[in-house]
């Protein structure tokens, strides 16, 4: 029992030399811990390379030159010679309305051309009669006249009687008078004919309307093309009374392709004729296709108070993947610098978890420096940043830059202190609370976007 006991103690007392020993190493383990993990960095070598400036938006993709056939005659379609997809050629016949009604129409007018040449004819003839008759008044007025002279001589000489003489006179008078009466005749018919001459102009050009309102009955294709979209069956009826409709949608040429995009007015000034673009399309996820700006269209575009504009891309599609239509994700290259110092937009957002306790270098002038130099108020080209670097100590010191343009994730470095190889933290880590930290302040935050 005695011999017991004494085990039973020296058991307790070697438990209790282990607990402690567990519990020292623990407590000199966690205060090591505290004095050389309390805080650690995440730092990156400031390297040369090149950097792309970009802006997004979205377009359809369309063809550069698309028709819209159309019908000016109104009837029922009678037959269709294209449809979609089908490839026609300038002046091809692709459909044809029903000629009959104006096919009468035309030889209605043919009737009134003839109507009105037989009516000049007869005017002609006319005028012909009344020239003749004109020169028969002119010589029974000669006659006359000579009559009359010749019984005034022998009235002077009492040879004749007062009531011969006067019906020489009547004679003459009376010719006289018929003579006017045909030159009146004459005039009139002259009048005829050319009222008779405007009918028969009159007549042409309403058979000439005729004839082509029945041409307007057989549609032609206007161009070299595709035909995208047919809008009208056999047997459907079309009125152009207000407007032509529209029967066809022909692409002149779809190996050739541009993309309509949207861009907002923020970086509509930052894009220009001849730039790279690049975009993709839902078809074709894993594809990227390449164009360049060909247009940038001053008209705005307002949605709901959004102002954007049409910048048009020019697009080669000789492999035809490009449908009309589709939507593109459309990136444009704004500005590119190659060989250039940049720094991880991280390290413009990065900032010391004490820097945001004391605020320390953290604090800027809102005003612009009377220095009279460029800084990021001044220019939109240069922009005021600051990262922050290990000392000898071992402590993070803050260095301000001046940027240039960004990708999004690499930003130009234009002038400052930093130099290539030289390391800058991106991160702050901390072991005592298991996680990561990246901290930013709100400026730093604006200028690593």
């Amino acid at each position: 029992m005695r011999m017991g006991n004494r085990g039973k103690r020296y058991l307790v007392m070697i438990a209790i030399v282990v607990l402690f020993i567990l519990v020292g190493g623990f407590l000199f383990y966690w205060l090591i811990g505290q004095k050389g993990s309390n805080q650690k960095f995440r730092t990156i070598r400031i390297e040369r390379g090149e950097i792309n400036s970009i802006v997004t938006a979205t377009g359809t993709i369309n063809p550069v030159v698309t028709v819209l056939v159309g019908s000016q005659a109104s009837g029922t379609i009678k037959a269709l010679y294209a449809d979609f997809n089908s490839r026609v050629k300038e002046g091809e016949v692709i459909a044809q309305i029903d000629p009959a009604i104006f096919e009468a129409q035309v030889e209605q007018a043919k009737a009134n051309v003839a109507t009105a040449l037989a009516n000049l004819s007869n005017a002609q003839a006319n005028l012909q009669n009344t020239q003749a008759n004109l020169v028969k008044a002119e010589v029974a007025v000669s006659d006359t006249k000579k009559t009359l002279d010749r019984n005034m001589q022998l009235m002077k000489m009492n040879a004749i009687a007062q009531a011969a003489l006067d019906t020489t006179q009547a004679n003459y008078d009376s010719a006289v008078a018929q003579r006017e009466a045909t030159k009146a005749q004459l005039e009139v018919a002259k009048s005829q004919i050319e009222s008779a001459k405007a009918q028969v102009e009159y007549s042409k050009a309403a058979l000439k309307l005729a004839e082509t309102n029945l041409r307007y009955t057989t549609i032609r294709s206007p161009v070299n093309g595709i035909v995208i979209s047919r809008n009208v069956d056999v047997g459907q009826t079309v009125a152009a009374s207000l407007q032509a409709p529209t029967l066809f949608t022909i692409a002149k040429d779809l190996t050739q392709m541009q993309v309509d995009t949207n861009f907002s007015e923020a970086d509509i000034g930052r894009i220009e004729k001849g730039q790279e673009a690049t975009f993709n399309v839902d078809a074709y996820p894993e594809r990227t296709f390449r164009g360049r700006v060909s247009e940038i269209r001053n008209a705005p575009i307002i949605i709901q108070n959004v102002v954007t504009y049409d910048v048009v891309i020019q697009v080669d599609n000789k492999d035809l993947k490009l449908k009309p239509g589709m939507t593109a994700n459309v990136t444009i290259m704004v500005a590119h610098r190659d060989g250039v110092l940049k720094i991880p937009n991280a390290a413009l957002r990065f900032r010391p978890e004490f820097a945001q306790k004391e605020g320390t270098g953290e604090k800027r002038s809102s005003r612009p420096p009377s220095t009279g130099q460029p800084t990021s108020w001044q220019t939109e080209e240069k922009r005021l940043g600051r990262v922050w670097v290990l000392s000898s100590e071992g402590k993070p010191v803050p260095i301000s830059v001046d940027l240039g343009i960004t990708d999004g994730t690499f930003s130009e470095v234009v002038s400052g202190e930093l130099k290539e190889g030289v390391e800058v933290i991106i991160e702050e880590t901390s072991k005592k609370q298991g996680q990561s930290r990246s901290t930013s302040s709100p400026v730093m935050r604006g200028l690593g976007k």
